[in-house]
């Protein structure tokens, strides 16, 4: 069956805009091309897509500023795709509002994963503030959320009040990376500065459901911006 959801690509660059329409396309997906981020606003007010993939290097305006004009109207999903890898600019990218941020180069399954998850997040908006229920599996890691109980190869794995609120909220949130300081306004308040804190709890979390902590599979780490759990397997 034909997946009819659209993704509108504001990017400048021939060779990196003809790959994504490339892989974007043969993966059953409509696919709009902006080469300015005026011309990429215009286009999505036009078109109305589904998703954005959005370049910060953008010639006429900087990305980061095509964000913050579409944010100030629209929850629309946006995927930040840039050659830029700092962590400030990733950071600063997700807290106006990135629903994630991919760097260049990257693989086509990992990009395609994103997508999904960016678009799933995308229809889970309206129930955002409801409590979870049901449950949340990927790979042999399951949360109940009813009971919140959490297991990992089916055997119940212990965790503390607050380690499972981090697990909770990551899982919630699966695939999508979420900032030290989104935890730990979403854990400990608006108030709080618990930066050594949430290092401790997550490395307890790891120890726990990892079997390799040094090269964890669920809970992978974004360096200087924060954590994201993994949503799905790619091999």
């Amino acid at each position: 069956m034909e997946n009819k959801l659209t993704i509108l690509i504001i990017e400048d660059e021939k060779n990196i805009t003809d790959f994504l329409n490339a892989v974007l396309l043969s993966n059953h997906y409509k696919v709009w091309n902006a080469k300015t981020g005026k011309e990429g606003i215009s286009m999505m007010t036009s078109y109305n897509p589904d998703l954005i993939l959005l370049d910060l290097g953008l010639p006429d305006v900087d990305g980061l500023d095509v964000l913050k004009e579409i944010r100030k109207w629209s929850e629309l999903p946006i995927m930040v795709v840039s050659a830029r890898d700092h962590s400030r600019e990733k950071v600063e990218a997700l807290d106006l509002g990135a629903d994630d941020y991919i760097t260049k180069p990257f693989s086509t399954p990992e990009l395609l994963a994103r997508i999904r998850t960016a678009l799933r997040h995308s229809l889970k908006r309206i129930n955002h503030d409801a409590l979870p229920t049901g449950s949340f599996t990927v790979g042999d890691l399951v949360i109940d959320y009813e009971k919140r109980k959490v297991f990992v190869e089916n055997k119940e794995i212990h965790l503390t009040p607050i380690e499972y609120k981090i697990v909770a909220l990551l899982t919630q949130n699966a695939g999508k990376v979420l900032t030290h300081d989104f935890i730990i306004k979403s854990i400990w308040g608006p108030y709080s500065n618990e930066n050594r804190t949430l290092r401790v709890n997550m490395a307890n979390i790891r120890r726990k459901i990892e079997k390799n902590q040094a090269e964890p599979k669920y809970i992978l780490t974004e360096i200087g911006v924060g954590y994201r759990i993994v949503d799905e397997w790619i091999e």
